[in-house]
């Protein structure tokens, strides 16, 4: 069997093509790859990381990891993500392997697998990731408060500790948990039309609703994940309740300030992250005085107010997020102002591809798709090259620890354009080493 390294990239990426277009050939060739992966034969493999002094990349590929046991096995998506960890683990590195990506890390359907041990009713497709029912609600106005403490000993939380034991063992990393912050969870659970109707008439209630999921929910599962892993960390993840959602003053004084009160006495709280609000160009969208408005003339605000709104939500999320700045496409903010602030706060710097931006299925000019990606990407990595000579780094370059860094897919499945995932890479992989380096 030939070795998991001959398919460096970009050969593995170009399997995966070949894979995804149908070729009989590649599909056998890919079984025989998995096969050999899932026995263990790889094992020594995932165990090398990163170069520590050169831009890198990561990517969520678990929705991959899916499409191909799915189609090559049949492995449905309750098989996939409940029963069997290491098969778990070593398909996702694998994936990993396969497309050319730098660093590991390991992701599930986190959302969904926060609200299901709590009773939530849960929608499990053959081929895609499992999603809570919209159509069902768990607590209500009335009943949010009787909601209790899971059981973390058995079902989802289990299958989440056996596949980050599983990982901790492939490749050395300290395991990281992955669940949703308070805002998430609560729209999964109380629906996201009612939550949104109370953050403008109830405020008060949500927060109380919010506070009541840290302290009954989440907090207990992150207890229960550092005694279990006490190197461990936990990234926590909050879209709905981001600016591009509920508006940056409901997301500073409602989703993180919910975290902040989590994570209140917490012996760890600095070994816990939310890296994923997206919107912050809602930051700097022009407020019109209701006095100009009055005097029949717009109010042309100030660019440096605006900017200074941008500037209170960054810090906003750096209280949440004190390891590193992630700029995510969503944001629609220049990647040169998350530069800026990664280096004023001597923090590393992320930047975040969108699923959408490398969607096969939302292109219309797929060559002008590549030159687009090819000047982002450019842009990009000579951004975190910036910041990596720049600011303090550990030794490492963090290469070791298992959380989204320098170039990072925030999605890739089994709809991706591979083309233009190669491309993104080709510029990670083409980056110059660094010209120096601050190791603590």
């Amino acid at each position: 069997m030939t070795g998991i390294e001959e398919y460096a990239f970009p050969r593995g990426l170009s399997l995966l093509r070949r894979w995804q277009a149908g070729e009989a050939d590649a599909k056998g060739e890919l079984t025989e790859l998995f096969d050999a992966a899932i026995s263990g034969e790889f094992d020594a493999n995932f165990k090398l990381l990163a170069a520590a002094d050169r831009v890198h990349s990561t990517a969520s590929v678990h929705m991959l990891g899916l499409a191909i046991l799915f189609d090559l096995y049949g492995i449905d998506s309750r098989d996939y993500y409940h029963n069997d960890p290491y098969r778990y683990a070593r398909a996702n590195l694998a994936v990993s392997r396969l497309l050319g990506v730098h660093k590991f890390y390991m992701t599930w359907a986190l959302y969904a697998w926060t609200c299901e041990p709590l009773g939530q009713r849960m929608m499990y497709p053959d081929r895609f990731p499992p999603g809570a029912d919209p159509d069902e609600v768990l607590i209500t106005r009335d009943n949010w408060h009787e909601l209790q403490t899971p059981d973390f000993s058995t079902g989802t939380p289990a299958a989440v500790d056996a596949i980050l034991a599983a990982t901790q063992d492939l490749t050395g990393a300290a395991p990281t948990l992955q669940i949703s912050a308070p805002y998430s969870l609560a729209a999964d659970i109380y629906g996201q039309e009612p939550l949104l109707a109370d953050v403008v008439n109830q405020p008060e209630t949500v927060n109380a609703m919010l506070d009541h999921l840290g302290d009954a929910v989440l907090g207990p599962w992150m207890d229960h994940h550092i005694e279990l892993f006490p190197d461990g960390w936990v990234e926590l993840s909050d879209a709905s309740g981001s600016p591009f959602f509920i508006g940056q003053d409901n997301c500073q004084n409602m989703s993180i300030r919910s975290i902040r009160h989590m994570l209140r006495n917490k012996p760890y709280a600095d070994r816990v992250f939310d890296n994923n609000y997206r919107g912050d160009y809602v930051a700097e969208v022009t407020r019109k005085r209701r006095a100009s408005r009055r005097r029949g003339r717009d109010d042309t605000t100030n660019a440096s107010v605006d900017r200074s709104r941008l500037l209170e939500l960054t810090e906003a999320k750096v209280s949440v997020n004190p390891l590193f700045i992630m700029r995510l496409e969503a944001d629609k903010v220049d990647v040169s102002f998350y530069e800026q602030q990664a280096i004023e706060r001597n923090l590393p710097l992320t930047v975040g591809i969108g699923s959408p931006e490398i969607d096969r299925n939302s292109i219309e000019d797929l060559e002008a798709a590549k030159a687009e990606t090819a000047e982002k990407a450019r842009r990009h990595v000579a951004a975190v090259k910036r910041v990596c000579e720049t600011v303090d780094l550990p030794a490492d370059n963090h290469v070791g620890q298992s959380w989204p860094s320098h170039i990072y897919f925030e999605d890739i499945n089994g709809q991706s354009q591979f083309d233009l995932v190669e491309i993104i890479l080709g510029e990670v992989y083409k980056c110059a080493r660094f010209e120096s380096q601050n190791p603590e």
